[in-house]
């Protein structure tokens, strides 16, 4: 349940549990006797003390960081309202697929005679994600939504170089995805910010006129961090495409468009997926993750090589690219992912991926109407795949998004992305996704009408929350500043035993 009562444990640094000398091993001397690294490595990579490490049993280990798993919250758990993160349930299905041995098991040097299967799974999803983008091919290189990005960025340097001119400038909307600017800076790029307009999107006549020979780009995310669909997308393109530069979609809100919109069909000419939101391989922890990026014919020869092709019955991998701007990946990118992506393309099929489309803005405008009259909207009006609120109404009783994320978690529920987009003041960012009932839906609902009431009536519950957690209210600006890293003292200064 909650606190530190019953069996949930109140577990400590497991540099504070143990006893020296204690192991967790039984590794045998090695017959080829004890290696001396004095002398065989240099002076300057050799230790001045003890390694320090915990000196623990393998229960205690094994019970440490199974007691701290337990403190974590995960999908498998309830509902993950992360705005812009698409936090949706992941089919077991999936899981079963990629940890069938013919997968698992594969070498990534066997042979392209032994692998006709594996690549073959990696031609029908490249062409599957091709169809769905409504553009002409795709690498699924890239290990993440942001190298996708780099990449898609990449190709469009490439572009411009091989037409004899380099451009240094990308145009970019406020309510772009963070990672956009930055992974155009990181491609060299000068990033030039255009405002939203009232009505939450990106006007072409904005776009008109910053677009001049300099600009390599327009780069938007579409549907964008307000949950709105950049409507004027279709004149915007032409505007790009008349000054000779290209339109890049971030497809990392894809859900909100399956089967619905396809990005090619508005004059996109690059965007990257990401398949641990929209095709639901796992999500979280730094990875593993998968940006494929779709593009046009005329962007195709500089993918990213090797590139699976086909000729006849067999697949094979094709190098010779001239014009590709090399591998952003080692072997095929992450090839787990791409197994669980394609196992859910091939079990949805085109109506169940419109289903999720059409599931996931139902959702997202069911919590959007339940919740506008506790909460203000920051555009009130229909909206796609999420909807953004801010704590104005809360502010005069002194709580804030902070107070009612944390309070969020008395009532058993993930807070939602907050203080994001930032053109939003105290934002609330909630994404319910298409994978929740509507039973928990209206216990979310329920949760936040409660804490809005709580922020009328009694907003001191709400300022002092979480009060159910086994911490409380943490000081998130001194942890993050001014760390307390602490281990015992005996892992410092006795030697370790031989």
């Amino acid at each position: 349940m909650t606190g530190r009562r019953g069996l949930d444990f109140a577990e400590p640094l497991i540099f504070e549990r143990g006893s020296p000398g204690r192991r967790g091993t039984s590794t045998l001397a090695s017959p080829l006797g004890t290696w001396d690294a004095s002398r065989e490595a240099p002076s300057e990579f050799l230790r001045r003390g003890p390694v320090g490490l915990p000196e623990v049993g393998e229960p205690e280990a094994f019970r440490h960081f199974v007691r701290l798993s337990r403190w974590n919250f995960a999908i498998d758990l309830g509902m993950y309202p992360l705005g812009s993160c698409t936090m949706k349930y992941n089919p077991k299905v999936n899981e079963a697929a990629a940890r069938m041995p013919g997968f698992a098991e594969l070498h990534p040097y066997a042979p392209e005679s032994w692998t006709q299967g594996a690549l073959r799974l990696l031609y029908e999803l490249a062409h599957g994600l091709a169809e769905l983008a409504g553009l002409h091919a795709v690498t699924l290189q890239p290990a993440a939504g942001a190298q996708g990005e780099l990449t898609g960025l990449m190709i469009i340097r490439a572009a411009h170089i091989a037409r004899g001119g380099a451009r240094t400038r990308i145009l970019i909307p406020d309510t772009a995805h963070g990672t956009n600017p930055a992974s155009s800076a990181l491609c060299g790029f000068e990033v030039v910010p255009l405002p939203t307009g009232g009505r939450g999107f990106v006007e072409a006549s904005v776009v008109e006129r910053a677009m001049d020979e300099r600009v390599a780009a327009f780069m938007a995310t579409n549907p964008n961090t307000l949950g709105l669909f950049e409507s004027e997308i279709g004149r915007i393109a032409e505007i790009v495409h008349a000054k000779g530069g290209f339109v890049y979609c971030d497809g990392a809100n894809m859900n909100a468009l399956l089967g619905k919109v396809r990005p090619g069909d508005m004059g996109v000419d690059v965007m990257q997926y990401n398949l641990h939101k929209t095709f639901t391989t796992p999500h979280g922890g730094g990875g593993p993750g998968a940006g494929p990026v779709a593009v046009t014919k005329a962007l195709e020869p500089f993918l990213p090589k090797p590139v699976v092709a086909k000729t006849g019955d067999v697949y094979r991998f094709e190098f010779d690219r001239p014009k590709s701007i090399g591998r952003m990946r080692s072997f095929c990118g992450n090839f787990g992912v791409l197994v669980r992506a394609f196992t859910y393309l091939r079990e949805m099929g085109i109506d169940g991926l419109t289903r999720v489309a059409e599931m996931a803005v139902l959702n997202a405008n069911y919590l959007r109407v339940n919740l506008r009259d506790d909460f203000q909207l920051a555009f009130d009006g229909p909206c796609m795949h999420e909807a953004v609120f801010s704590d104005k109404k809360q502010k005069a009783s002194g709580a804030t998004t902070m107070d009612i994320a944390k309070r969020l978690i008395d009532f058993g529920f993930h807070p939602p992305t907050i203080y994001f987009p930032l053109v939003v003041h105290g934002a609330l960012m909630i994404e319910p996704t298409e994978t929740e009932t509507k039973e928990t839906l209206d216990e979310f609902i329920a949760a936040m009408r409660e804490i809005a009431r709580e922020c009328r009536e009694s907003p001191d519950v709400v300022k002092g929350a979480p009060h159910h957690t086994a911490l409380g209210r943490l000081d998130e600006v001194q942890a993050a500043r001014r760390p307390v890293l602490r281990w015992k003292r005996e892992c410092e200064e006795k030697p370790r035993p031989r």
